[in-house]
């Protein structure tokens, strides 16, 4: 019979680092929990360290506690005026502090070779849709996935499509976000994504560092 270890040995996955936008909350609903920690979990087995915002409450701590509990590398990434609200308790792994949101983005979006977002709120959709933004402008081309845990953002997806429908957004720039239900079958898409090459020499020529600027 296959054990754990033998399991973790024979998973190659193409990335080093995933980067999880998460809720600082646990959500009302159990499923959300569960799916946060199936994440850290399918992570392990991987043998993929993560990077996220940092906290130790809510989503975020049970994503980075599955992930330290694993044996597996967890960097955090805070502003320092939030080390107070979101950080409670024992933090795992490592933590690093800059001087303010865009910074926050801007590193994490560098240490990640792909990006998953659990359900969240504002903030979760805030880091979601500028990464998803940042590759349609051609900055990086890492897969951004969406963890839609029993529907949760089958709205925002509508919305998404309805944008396609409208012309807001190409088909192309649409396909850049990879969705699913369970965290197993998200990392196995991300696994098999290929980027959608768009018109990058008619974008402006940025970079995290220029993002990072700008938004400051």
């Amino acid at each position: 019979m296959e054990t754990q270890q033998q399991r973790q040995n024979s998973l190659k996955s193409r990335f080093s680092r995933v980067c999880v936008f998460c809720a600082s909350s646990p959500g009302k609903s159990p499923s959300y929990q569960l799916a946060a920690i199936q994440l850290g979990q399918q992570l392990v087995e991987r043998n993929i360290d993560l990077v996220y915002g940092g906290g130790s409450i809510g989503l975020m701590g049970l994503v980075s506690q599955a992930v330290y509990d694993g044996g597996r590398h967890v960097l955090g990434v805070i502003p320092k005026t939030l080390m107070p609200i979101e950080i409670t308790g024992v933090t795992v792994g490592e933590v690093r502090a800059v001087s303010g949101m865009h910074q926050r983005k801007a590193e994490m979006a560098r240490q990640a070779d792909a990006f998953v977002a659990l359900p969240g709120g504002y903030g979760t959709l805030e880091e979601l849709l500028e990464v998803i933004t940042w590759a349609q402008l051609g900055i990086h081309n890492k897969p951004v996935g969406l963890l839609n845990v029993d529907g949760y953002y089958n709205s925002l997806l509508s919305f998404i499509d309805k944008a396609v429908d409208e012309g807001f957004i190409t088909p192309a720039a649409r396909r850049i976000i990879v969705s699913a239900q369970t965290a197993q079958e998200l990392m196995c898409k991300l696994e098999e994504y290929v980027p959608k090459h768009f018109d990058h020499d008619a974008a402006p020529k940025l970079s995290w560092e220029v993002e990072q600027t700008i938004g400051s």
